[in-house]
């Protein structure tokens, strides 16, 4: 895969200005530009076939700029392209939900993500704090409302890049439980899993042109959770899958930050944790090219050759963008 990132400055992200040339660097607080050879103005006009935001470790009534981040959700899904929502885990805390009835269904979701733009299906995966509770309430809770789309505890979906019917390429998102790979009680589940995970990459379509596989846990991070337990654990469970299998893309929360790494011999990650409290990052972690302790959410775009990620805080400021190519 080819790959091109940068760093842009909010104004021009805002506006959608024509880009002219490689940005220069600015004394202007606050904002960061990256030179970079191999930008185009092509870069600029949205012709993807699928859009989706990414957003984790955001249930907390609204505080700690849960709402602000929302808000901008809510304000970017009015201006941009957008057919879904993923939720990367520790959906509710500090302990889950007790039942699909649970008043913080209303209080950390409905009543938070209240724009119009975002009245789409969400799809949610599980994380450590959702599993201190009952977490198949959060499964039940699908039936209940009218855009968390959650069948299971782990799932599938393959997902068409177009709407024109002859056209077939897919995206196969595989939503994965990591906690249980954490807990020597949760084997045989854990176990259950990882063949239910193999069996389906087996048997995906011949028309999948990403996979990308999300979970609440990193493999990577260049957070406080840098080398503990929970990050080596899900990376010696998964690292072998996902070379076996070729997948693309991991997507994953845990850490409050917003960061994409691309380790030596590990497909690209991208953290998307940044939708509540925050927690720190540190540069010059190997492997690491984008790391923000900043509120915020992850916006991708794809088609059949392209998969763009852009990092956008919670007053609208793109602080990253990259894309892959095949």
């Amino acid at each position: 895969m080819e790959r091109r990132d940068f760093v842009k400055n909010a104004a021009i992200a805002a506006i959608g200005a024509t880009l002219v040339g490689p940005f220069i660097a600015s004394a202007e607080p606050g904002i960061t530009h990256l030179q970079s050879d191999d930008l185009s103005p092509s870069i600029l006009q949205d012709d993807y076939k699928l859009h989706f935001m990414a957003i984790g470790d955001w249930g907390r009534n609204g505080e700690y700029d849960q709402l602000q981040v929302a808000q901008q959700m809510g304000l970017w899904g009015a201006s941009h392209p957008n057919n879904f929502v993923i939720s990367v885990g520790d959906n509710f805390y500090p302990k889950g939900v007790i039942s699909e009835q649970d008043p913080l269904f209303h209080y950390s979701f409905e009543n938070v993500y209240t724009a119009h733009s975002l009245q789409c299906d969400w799809y949610p995966v599980l994380g450590n704090h959702d599993h201190l509770a009952d977490a198949g309430a959060q499964v039940r809770y699908s039936k209940v409302s009218r855009r968390w789309d959650m069948p299971a505890t782990y799932y599938s979906k393959e997902i068409n890049l177009s709407k024109d019917v002859n056209i077939k390429d897919k995206a196969l998102f595989i939503m994965i439980d990591t906690d249980s790979f954490l807990h020597e009680d949760k084997m045989d589940y854990s176990a259950t899993q990882i063949a239910w995970l193999k069996d389906t990459l087996v048997n995906a379509s011949a028309d999948i042109k990403w996979k990308i596989v999300v979970g609440h846990h990193p493999c990577y991070t260049a957070g406080p959770r840098i080398n503990n337990y929970d990050t080596l654990t899900v990376r010696r469970t998964l690292t072998k899958i996902f070379e076996d299998y070729k997948i693309d893309v991991y997507l994953s929360g845990h850490d409050h930050s917003l960061q994409h790494l691309k380790p030596d011999n590990f497909v690209h990650q991208f953290i998307s944790g940044a939708g509540s409290e925050l927690t720190a990052v540190t540069p010059g972690v190997p492997g690491s090219r984008f790391q923000a302790s900043e509120n915020g959410f992850l916006y991708f775009s794809l088609d059949s050759k392209r998969l763009n990620v852009k990092a956008v805080n919670n007053i609208g400021t793109m602080l990253y963008e990259t894309e892959l190519t095949r």
